[in-house]
Formats: C-alpha cells, sequence, structure tokens
C-alpha cells in the first residue's frame, strides 16, 4: 500500500516554524512521507506542492491569526485545481468562534496548542484514503 503523503506549510509572516518541523517529524515517524515546504508559503505555493508531490493532506501551522484568510484560499485553489480528495487539516491559535466557520470552509480537522501528536497522526490515519500508486 502506498504511505500516506502529507505537505506542511507555514503560510503567511509566520516565521515560527518549530510546531510544523515537530509534526513533520512525527508523521513521517508514523511512516507518512512529509514534504516540508518551508516559512512564508502563500495558498498558490502550498497548492501548487501539493499537486506536484502527490499529496493526500496539506497541513498548516498557522499562529499569525491570518487563517481565517488564509484557509479559504487554499480550499478555493484546491477546488479549482481538481484536488477536492486532498484533506486540510490546521494548527494552531484558532479562536473557538472560527472553527465551525472553518470546517465550513472544508478544512477536515483543526488542532489546537496542546494536542497530543498521536491524536493527529490518527487523525490523519483515518481520514486519508491514499491514492493508488501509478503503474
Amino acid at each position: 500500500m502506498k504511505k500516506i503523503r502529507v505537505v506542511i506549510a507555514k503560510p503567511g509572516l509566520d516565521g515560527h516554524d518549530r510546531g510544523a518541523k515537530v509534526i513533520a517529524r512525527a508523521l513521517r515517524d508514523a511512516g507518512m512521507e512529509v514534504i516540508y515546504t518551508g516559512l512564508r508559503q502563500t495558498p498558490e505555493q502550498i497548492v501548487a506542492a501539493a499537486l506536484q508531490e502527490d499529496a493526500d493532506a496539506i497541513g498548516l501551522s498557522i499562529l499569525s491569526g491570518a487563517h481565517m484568510h488564509i484557509c479559504p484560499r487554499v480550499m478555493q485553489l484546491l477546488k479549482e485545481k481538481g484536488l477536492d480528495d486532498v484533506i486540510v487539516v490546521i494548527g494552531g491559535i484558532i479562536p473557538d468562534v472560527d472553527i465551525p466557520k472553518l470546517k465550513a470552509a472544508g478544512v477536515k480537522g483543526i488542532f489546537l496548542p496542546g494536542t497530543p501528536m498521536q491524536s493527529i497522526i490518527d487523525f490523519i490515519n483515518s481520514n486519508v484514503r491514499p491514492r493508488a500508486e501509478a503503474v
């Protein structure tokens, strides 16, 4: 069976990437293929990476408060590129009032500070259906 491929990205101007690197390593250690795009990624760059890497999931680390701008744009671009089956999860500082709006926009999982790594791994494993390998 093909490994789950996850693109981890730090969108916007937030330069705090320790959390993104920690989750990237945890997902890798759990047997997933992880592509870390680095800091200051635009929604366009993130979706392009997901397309190029044949990603099954995108993980966004957002601490800047820009989640209500970035996440809907990522979801729109995924739809435009025919990548509706790529799940999006986010982690970071997300006010409770924004969680229903993000879920309505199509974000599958929202993880706040202190969420156990195993919970995130289990969520991705149970919500991603890896694409069949190309022959």
